[in-house]
């Protein structure tokens, strides 16, 4: 008797030891990964970076120990050793600023697209080519095939000291030059050349942290504190931890860098490491793989559909505020005849006299889209539907899509001028001393017909204004992964997901039969279990 009673009783008990039993080791084993997590991560901050092998002193070149009296004369210097690196920097779209994949040379800056921020470089060329890689581009009349005109230093400068002026299209000062409360000096060309090396992402950041006219107007995950982050802000550019360079993913051949253009996705494979051991490292795959968790996490059964962007970057401009909407037809208001600014709670002008009225935000939800990595472009002789608010660039992709994933981007918006009479979009002449600049005389109609003649359009002579919308997909500020977005900010009524429609999600969707179908399923489950329960207890009774 005493054997049977045992026998009940551990055939009662046991099922609740087994599951007592997982649930401990789960919790170990998380526990540990917490653990080994932290150690990693204080190994990382506590350990320097190694020092970058260099296999050159360019101090000890004597072409470069020489007083250099203009950038051109460094140019010549750097292309007597390095012989391709001109012509290599001549294909690419950090020279012609248009893309390299349309053969029509319509698509970039330098052809026929536009944005709603300072809209168009036609005509004001000397204030947007202070962020080209060149010297001289201040009109139409550039040279793009001069190679001394290739600025080696505005990348390969690590001495922090290479400044471009803003105004003298790419080229540095000769002579001490104030702007606004800044002073430019003329550069130490003889002490940079000697100190070139790799870019680093305060080369790159100089350009494309300022993008748009101001630090974190343009992308919103791309801004100054991006120079030296914290884990919090970028776990891959967290300058006490992997302090990645933007080169690090955005890998270059030939000075050609690896990214998304006009035409061109960023990559048409989604390869890692482990597929090939050459391949580009600007996916999140080429590291992560296409099962990034621990064997068995549910969230690798997304990464067909998700992007891994939108759970590791729940927000963007996390640490300075972004620019998110302009309106240009509140420009050239005046206060006693004079242009003036207002600054907001940000510490960002909220009004500028030159360029309008604007809204700053902080700490940015992203909009979702299918995105498959290509986005098609208006160009500046499409015709428009004023009625509605203007694409400047469209999401393309899917939920049909094999290539296609949820992605985050910033929508930025704005209101802007179109030429009425021809319903296409307009290019205003901004910057300048002329009259017809609009930053000179305030006057549209001036600004328009310059502007559309500098890029080779006409205007109709008659202009109004249009809504206008402008996407950037979201790609960097990876938080860290304790961070992340997690299941109930998709899988809700109204989670970020809600704008997203055409498909079916667990958690936001209502279908009526399949949720009779789960209730009842789920009370079959807890009926039989309750019915088992019961059954064991009976017959344990009576064998008693």
């Amino acid at each position: 008797m005493y054997s049977r009673v045992r026998r009940s009783v551990l055939g009662r008990m046991l099922p609740l030891f087994c599951l007592f039993s997982v649930a401990f080791w789960s919790w170990a084993a998380m526990a540990e990964g917490k653990v080994q997590a932290s150690s990693a991560q204080r190994d990382r901050k506590s350990s320097p970076q190694p020092a970058r092998w260099v296999t050159a002193d360019h101090g000890a070149h004597p072409i470069l120990q020489q007083d250099f009296k203009s950038p051109e004369e460094v140019t010549k210097a750097c292309l007597s050793c390095h012989n391709e690196a001109a012509r290599q920097v001549h294909q690419t779209i950090h020279w012609t600023w248009k893309d390299p994949a349309d053969r029509e040379g319509k698509m970039g800056k330098g052809g026929l697209t536009l944005n709603n921020f300072c809209i168009s470089t036609h005509s004001n060329e000397p204030r947007c080519t202070s962020c080209h890689a060149g010297y001289g581009w201040k009109d139409s009349s550039f040279d793009f095939s001069s190679e001394e005109k290739v600025d080696c230093l505005v990348c390969h400068d690590t001495t922090g000291t290479y400044k471009k002026f803003p105004t003298k299209a790419g080229y540095p000062v000769t002579e001490p030059t104030t702007f606004g409360k800044k002073t430019f000096a003329p550069p130490d060309y003889r002490a940079i050349t000697a100190s070139v090396g790799r870019p680093t992402r305060q080369n790159c950041g100089t350009c494309h942290f300022f993008g748009g006219g101001g630090d974190a107007v343009k992308h919103g995950d791309l801004d100054s504190s991006l120079f030296n982050p914290g884990r919090e802000l970028d776990v891959h550019m967290n300058a006490e931890g992997s302090d990645f360079t933007c080169q690090r993913c955005h890998t270059t051949e030939a000075h050609f860098i690896s990214g998304r253009t006009y035409k061109q996705p960023a990559f048409t494979e989604r390869k890692s490491l482990i597929d090939d051991d050459l391949v580009k490292l600007i996916s999140c795959e080429s590291c992560h793989t296409d099962k990034p968790h621990r064997m068995g996490h549910k969230a690798n059964d997304h990464t067909d559909k998700v992007a891994c962007q939108t759970c590791h970057i729940p927000s963007f401009a996390r640490a300075i505020p972004t620019k998110m909407y302009w309106d240009w037809t509140q420009a050239g208001q005046k206060k006693n005849g004079k242009p003036y600014k207002v600054i907001g709670e940000h510490g960002k002008p909220t009004y500028d006299t030159k360029k309008g009225s604007f809204v700053w935000e902080k700490g940015v939800t992203p909009e979702y889209f299918w995105y498959n990595g290509r986005m098609d472009y208006l160009l500046l002789t499409d015709t428009i539907d004023s009625k509605e608010v203007v694409k400047l660039n469209r999401v393309l992709g899917d939920k049909d899509d094999p290539n296609s994933r949820i992605t985050p981007f910033k929508v930025h918006r704005g209101r802007q001028p179109y030429d009425k009479g021809n319903s296409t979009m307009a290019v205003p002449h901004l910057f300048g001393k002329d009259k017809q600049a609009y930053w000179k005389s305030y006057d549209w109609d001036l600004a328009l017909e310059a502007g559309m003649k500098a890029a080779g359009l006409k205007y109709s002579g008659e202009h109004d204004y249009v809504e206008t919308e402008y996407h950037y997909p979201i790609t960097h500020m990876v938080a860290p992964a304790e961070n992340s977005l997690r299941c109930a900010d998709c899988h809700a009524d109204q989670g970020r997901m809600a704008a997203l429609g055409g498909f079916y999600m667990p958690g936001r969707d209502r279908q009526p039969l399949v949720d009779i179908i789960g209730w009842l399923a789920v009370a079959a489950a807890l009926l039989g279990v309750t019915g088992h329960g019961l059954l064991r207890l009976v017959s344990g009774k009576k064998k008693g």
